[in-house]
């Protein structure tokens, strides 16, 4: 054989075992990508992402898009060249597994938890709006979640109103512990409670709480800290609103639209149209205050509103200067704390003064 042909024979059967050995080597990291951007003001799968019924609502133009980035699936191991490809190019992020997927979390855990995230998402969404709007509304005491082999296991339940301990009238979700811990461990402590199915069903037909209540009688234990009493709950917060709003969005999760969902209720509630027509993207999460908190994958958000035409991005004041580093061409950055800078970036926006706008810089 000419030693040219078995130099090129050796060559191929290298890149060959090469290329077998990078599809076959799994390595311990995830892919992130930009994911779909939707338009809150408008529709989703053919039905309208946020529908209003109980009150006045006004047609708005432009766009209010939240963001989503498409990762790898918990269970999914990259391959060698599959990572190599992702780190070449400039549209994906290769990251390590655990930094997405802790290692003592199931993909079960991992969907309930987003779930969980989004629905606390959506209705902080909407106590921001309607705070910002200056529309009342009724909260109560919820048992948020009962921790497991604690002494309320079995006997109080998520979602359950808490409206007094040991006869003291709970107003608010700090009280609990309050009321809970002026007693020594292995005493008795009272809850009177509207059980959740009985509050939840309350608080969507937008009613008071049933005055009918139940007493619960739990025997508290003691923290492991500081040896104080506890009960094993943690108390929340619920909200009775005066209308209906309703957020329709399957398939994604985790907190990040909240600043989107919470502009869009506001776009729809108020006569002032507040995007001018303008197509605006954003992220970030916003609490019952109005604050508005960082994401994960800004850089993957960025692109996905760039590609699907946005002309500014609401960015969450931690996230700038990341998003800054990386930005795509013919996109503005503005840097947002709280639900009132957005709305005050959305009015420079709409009257042209973009010479205004707080955008955000690299670090």
């Amino acid at each position: 054989m000419p030693r040219r042909t078995a130099t090129l024979l050796t060559s191929t059967l290298l890149l060959i075992a090469l290329l077998t050995a990078g599809v076959l080597v799994k390595v311990p990291y995830s892919e992130m990508s930009p994911g779909p951007t939707v338009n809150t003001l408008g529709e989703y799968s053919g039905e309208p992402v946020l529908s209003i019924e109980g009150h006045e609502t006004y047609e708005a133009t432009g766009h209010l898009n939240m963001t989503t980035v498409r990762v790898t699936g918990i269970n999914y191991r990259m391959n060698l060249l599959e990572a190599m490809g992702g780190w070449l190019a400039g549209d994906r992020a290769v990251v390590p597994h655990r930094t997405l997927y802790p290692e003592d979390v199931s993909a079960d855990e991992v969907e309930q938890e987003n779930a969980e995230q989004f629905s606390r998402s959506q209705e902080s969404a909407k106590v921001a709006a309607l705070n910002q709007l200056g529309i009342e509304y009724t909260t109560q005491t919820i048992v948020d979640s009962v921790v497991k082999d604690s002494p309320s296991e079995g006997r109080l339940h998520a979602g359950d109103a808490i409206v007094a301990v040991d006869g003291t009238k709970i107003s608010d979700p700090a009280q609990v512990a309050e009321e809970v811990t002026k007693h020594t461990a292995g005493e008795d402590v009272v809850f009177t409670i509207v059980p959740a199915e009985a509050a939840e069903a309350a608080r969507d037909a937008g009613e008071d709480l049933p005055s009918r209540t139940e007493d619960v009688t739990i025997t508290t234990g003691t923290a492991d800290d500081d040896g104080r009493a506890i009960v094993g709950i943690v108390a929340g917060v619920a909200h009775t609103f005066p209308f209906t709003m309703d957020i329709e969005l399957a398939d994604v999760g985790g907190p990040s639209a909240g600043l989107m969902f919470s502009l869009g209720l506001i776009d729809k509630l108020s006569p002032e149209d507040l995007t001018g027509g303008a197509f605006v993207a954003g992220t970030g999460t916003i609490d019952d205050a109005g604050t508005v908190g960082p994401i994960g994958g800004v850089t993957m958000k960025t692109i996905a509103a760039r590609d699907a035409g946005a002309e500014y991005f609401l960015t969450p004041k931690d996230n700038c200067a990341a998003a800054a580093a990386d930005k795509p061409g013919g996109l503005t950055l503005i840097e947002v704390a709280d639900l009132r800078g957005a709305l005050d970036a959305l009015e420079s926006i709409r009257t042209g003064d973009t010479a205004a706008l707080p955008q955000c810089a690299r670090g």
